[in-house]
């Protein structure tokens, strides 16, 4: 005998009972109707975490404006906490996606650490995910649809319903009585996931009705074949994780080697496994990119320009360049006292260790052409020593340079053995860090 709707859904939450609180991503319709009831009910039987609940208007259509104070409604009815937070959908391709982007941002924003965010889809939506992911071409990390749980800012995203069917979930609305919203733009074909909804999968499962069952299933066998594709990607990365030439960078890097001895399709699985967290991950015909990158001579400097950022070669080492980075000033800067430390517009902390020249200096960035005097070995080319020491060539253009006049009179001690040479006084940098907050 199949347990109960409330079984099913206090034995999911088991992970979860020590959260320090619950959301509830509250549309106000069937599916999170039934599982803000449902929580609410175990609340009073159970010992959970404080429950409270989050709606988030788009404001896409007229019918919507009444829809904050229906959720208002229920949750005083229920004793539960409503947080209503507006947002502003950025027109696009997908007006789908966007509105999506735009709510789990606005659920970023109430995540505290170690808070849990419940949302309602089920399993009907799970074959939906599924089959709207294969017609599009995706992946076997695609095919995995919709995870029962994974991080969201400081917490987790948890849908513990995905086990539940939607007619599972109207008959507890119709016994308990419960009142919901239906949406005017769910029936509308134009969107392709209703499409699915109302045209496909009623015929599928007329012909198979276990259709839904199945389907679901298939992405769990997808979530465990990407399991084991993440644990193959590790064992890759760890060889390919060796110390960089240069630790004071503060950027993702590789060793090239240790990937260009695997397989193309086990260096596109890691490289998946590694991006992941730094940008959206390219599709399948942009992979040239990459073996372009990889194939270039020792001495170029070829680059794959991804969605996030782009990722470049320095030898026989691949570097994660956010776009972040590129996000820095390089106009002169005054620096009227040496003796104190001075802050570089997005490009970190310059700062001479012993005793500093005489002010006042200048920071300036390379033009080409500089010419510097290195101990022991008189006037030189600056851009000959960077060569030397073998900095990438992405870094060089921030290297910021100290100037008393028109004179090159230091360069950061990062810059090779020739710039720590330079006598007592050295000048420290402290580059920018280039921190990227994607979900």
């Amino acid at each position: 005998m199949k347990p109960t709707l409330p079984a099913t859904l206090l034995h999911t939450l088991a992970p979860w009972r020590n959260a320090p609180a619950w959301h509830i991503a509250f549309s106000g319709g069937l599916d999170s109707t039934v599982l803000l009831h449902l929580l609410v009910s175990l609340a009073n039987i159970e010992n959970l975490p404080p429950v409270s609940a989050v709606h988030v208007h788009h404001g896409l259509q007229a019918a919507a404006e009444a829809w904050p104070a229906h959720c208002q409604s229920v949750c005083d009815s229920l004793g539960v906490p409503l947080r209503v937070m507006r947002v502003q959908v950025r027109p696009g391709a997908s007006l789908e996606r966007a509105a999506r982007d735009a709510r789990y941002q606005a659920f970023m924003q109430i995540m505290g650490a170690g808070e849990v965010l419940f949302t309602g889809q089920h399993r009907d939506d799970q074959a939906e995910t599924l089959l709207f992911r294969l017609l599009r071409g995706a992946g076997v990390r695609g095919l995995t649809a919709m995870p029962e749980h994974r991080p969201l800012a400081q917490g987790r995203l948890v849908r513990p319903l995905l086990a539940c069917t939607r007619s599972e979930l109207e008959a507890y609305a119709h016994q308990h009585q419960l009142q919901w919203i239906e949406d005017p733009s769910n029936v509308d074909s134009r969107f392709s996931r209703n499409y699915l909804r109302h045209r496909v999968l009623p015929a599928v499962t007329e012909r198979w009705p276990q259709a839904i069952t199945h389907l679901a299933r298939t992405a769990e066998h997808m979530a465990e074949a990407q399991g084991l594709l993440d644990e193959l990607a590790l064992m890759d990365l760890q060889r390919a994780d060796q110390p960089s030439a240069f630790p004071w960078l503060p950027l993702q890097s590789l060793a090239l080697e240790p990937l260009r001895e695997l397989s193309d399709a086990r260096q596109r699985n890691a490289l998946r496994h590694w991006l992941m967290p730094l940008t959206r991950l390219p599709d399948s015909d942009h992979w040239a990119g990459w073996h372009a990158l990889r194939d270039a001579k020792r001495d170029a400097q070829p680059l794959w320009r991804l969605a996030d950022g782009q990722m470049q070669r320095s030898g026989e080492r691949i570097w994660w360049l956010p776009t972040t980075w590129s996000e820095f000033s390089d106009a002169s800067v005054n620096w009227p006292d040496p003796q104190n430390p001075l802050e570089l517009s997005g490009n970190g902390q310059l700062r001479f260790i012993g005793k500093a020249p005489e002010g006042p200096l200048q920071v300036r960035y390379r033009q080409g052409g500089e010419i510097i005097d290195v101990p022991g070995r008189g006037r030189r080319d600056l851009k000959r020593l960077l060569n030397e020491s073998g900095m990438p060539g992405f870094v060089r253009g921030r290297l910021p340079l100290v100037y008393r006049g028109e004179q090159l009179l230091a360069v950061p001690s990062v810059a090779g053995a020739w710039a720590r040479s330079m006598g007592e006084v050295q000048l420290d940098w402290l580059p920018q860090t280039c921190d990227q907050d994607l979900s």
